[in-house]
């Protein structure tokens, strides 16, 4: 019978995974930021597992001008069955951990995957339902237009850029997720080899919380689609990604601009809480898609580089590269904390 049974490190970060789990019924589960110039500090709609928070009352103004729907949280029947449905994870994966059966861990796994499928899937629709469906009397009317906010990631709607993404409780959903195929495969690979496994507890708890905090700290830079996306700034598309550059927010959202000027300028503007940045990311000159710490960057300025916005800044991953371009740019070597002290 014992071959049949999880072993103790294993059944230890299940146990933790489920305390987490149950938690989500408590914080934020996903995040609708809204940016627009007339609102500099930008408007969050947040989505727990019962009920909308956020400016719910000012996103329904505005909703109202355009035909769509305004939001209440009785409309809703996921948030009368969603707190049930995570308690039922909850006290299954504790349940793993109780018993120590393989077989209901594979089993608790594959339910978990069809229920986040479904759930995305089912916000999908909902986030369709309400950009498509909208007022033909409305006050606001853009023919062919329709404002489905992304599923996750960045669109822009009207002058308003809409950035969608999970909050804690998501990224908790999401590490747990990683934590359960993680156990289930190392069972798996046990049982095929008739060997337990053997972690000190101490390493079991370690490794299952640094798993979900990493999940839930995911805000490095993102890939830039020149073309498609849009400055943060001046709201013109990206059009060289070698002097673009993005910024990341303390709470993981990510702000993409053109070039430093656009940045520089955001960071500087009225409304800007300054204490929310986490870090600043430099597109490298010569290798657009690798992105660089910007307070480890090697800069050039010179006029003959011509940024898009007139930043005329380029960033470079070592001494030798910044060099070499300013051989062929005249101009000033610099770094970042004399351009942004």
């Amino acid at each position: 019978m014992k071959r049949n049974r999880i072993q103790g490190s294993i059944r230890i970060i299940l146990g933790i995974c489920a305390i987490a789990l149950f938690a989500v019924n408590f914080v934020p589960i996903w995040q609708i930021d809204l940016d627009a110039p007339q609102y500099p500090e930008g408007l969050r709609l947040l989505i727990f597992a019962n009920k909308l928070a956020g400016n719910v009352d000012i996103i329904n103004g505005l909703n109202h001008y355009i035909g769509m729907k305004t939001l209440h949280t009785d409309d809703f029947i996921e948030f009368k069955i969603l707190p049930y449905l995570i308690v039922f994870f909850s006290l299954a994966i504790l349940a793993v951990a109780l018993t120590g059966n393989r077989r209901l861990l594979y089993t608790v796994l594959v339910l978990f995957v069809l229920f986040g499928i479904v759930s995305m899937v089912d916000f999908w629709k909902w986030e369709y339902d309400y950009g498509h469906n909208l007022d033909p009397n409305a006050a606001i009317i853009v023919p062919g237009m329709a404002y489905q906010p992304p599923l996750i990631g960045f669109k822009q709607l009207l002058n308003f850029g809409a950035y969608s993404m999970p909050a804690i409780g998501g990224w908790i959903f999401v590490g747990v997720g990683v934590v359960l195929l993680l156990c289930s495969l190392r069972e798996w690979r046990a049982q095929k080899k008739g060997k337990t496994n053997k972690m000190p507890a101490g390493k079991a708890v370690a490794v299952a919380l640094s798993l979900i905090w990493l999940q839930s700290c995911n805000s490095g830079p993102q890939p830039i689609q020149v073309g498609v996306d849009q400055c943060s700034f001046c709201r013109m598309s990206v059009s060289d990604a070698r002097f673009a550059c993005e910024l990341a927010t303390v709470k993981g959202k990510i702000y993409k601009f053109d070039d430093m000027h656009c940045m520089i300028a955001f960071v500087n503007a009225p409304g800007t809480d300054k204490n929310s940045i986490k870090q600043f990311y430099l597109a490298d000159f010569n290798e657009s898609t690798k992105w660089l710490n910007a307070e480890n960057a090697w800069l050039l300025k010179s006029e003959a580089l011509k940024s898009p916005m007139g930043g005329n800044t380029a960033a470079f991953s070592n001494a030798d590269d910044q060099k070499k371009a300013a051989g062929d740019f005249a101009g000033d070597l610099t770094t970042w904390k004399e351009i942004m002290p």
